[in-house]
């Protein structure tokens, strides 16, 4: 992952992996002013926030659980960054604000469960029977957060539909694309249910790789 610096990541709070280097690889992308107003919406570890911090933006995190949120705040505190980081559900704590960027790696894996657990560490990954239990609220929600000319950065797997993804989107009238796709190894959460979302259609018989996708959403000025 170069481009990402790895912070500490406790047992329970979701480790840096191929999806959080895809955005911080698309982050890095993007032109910001120095004060530029960034959320990252389930922030886990803090590990976005942090490389957008460092650019010298403004940076709001926020997580549903207490202790990504407490990882978050001692990684930001470890590398002598101000991040505001608030405890809560998805875009609960930030309302009223608007951002010039949106950065977002929510829980997308399909699982058998139609809803997800709200403990442990399976709740950073799995996202209901669709892989969408979060993707959709969140593609509800963020349109409105974002000023003119502000950015959504967004990745998810294929696997949980990047086709409704842009749809929502491009529906409350964001210029969308998929900017960047990669094909990784199955985690071993994959592993696991690979035989499940065969029997769902989800996967061939033969595919042994997953593909990321990252989408861009920006609001017209």
């Amino acid at each position: 992952m170069n481009a990402l610096a790895l912070p500490l990541s406790p047992p329970g709070v979701y480790a840096p992996q191929d999806d959080t280097a895809l955005l911080a690889g698309a982050l890095s992308q993007e032109r910001l002013p120095p004060n530029a107003e960034v959320l990252d919406v389930g922030t886990g570890t803090g590990a976005l926030a942090l490389q957008a911090a460092r650019r010298g933006t403004l940076v709001t995190a926020v997580d549903v659980s207490w202790l990504a949120v407490w990882t978050a705040r001692l990684n930001a505190w470890l590398a002598g960054l101000p991040i505001r980081i608030r405890h809560g559900d998805l875009f609960a704590p930030v309302r009223e604000q608007k951002f010039d960027l949106i950065l977002a790696n929510p829980p997308y894996v399909p699982a058998p469960d139609a809803r997800p657990r709200h403990s442990g560490g399976a709740r950073s990954w799995d996202a209901g029977r669709d892989g969408r239990f979060v993707l959709d609220p969140l593609c509800r929600e963020a349109p409105a957060l974002l000023r003119p000319g502000g950015v959504l950065l967004v990745v998810h797997s294929a696997l949980s539909g990047p086709g409704r993804t842009l749809a929502y989107l491009r529906g409350s009238g964001l210029r969308t694309a998929v900017t960047v796709r990669r094909r990784i190894a199955f985690g071993p959460v994959l592993r696991a249910r690979q035989d499940w979302l065969r029997e769902r259609g989800l996967l061939s018989a033969a595919q042994d790789k997953e593909e990321l996708v990252v989408i861009r959403a920006e609001r017209p000025r």
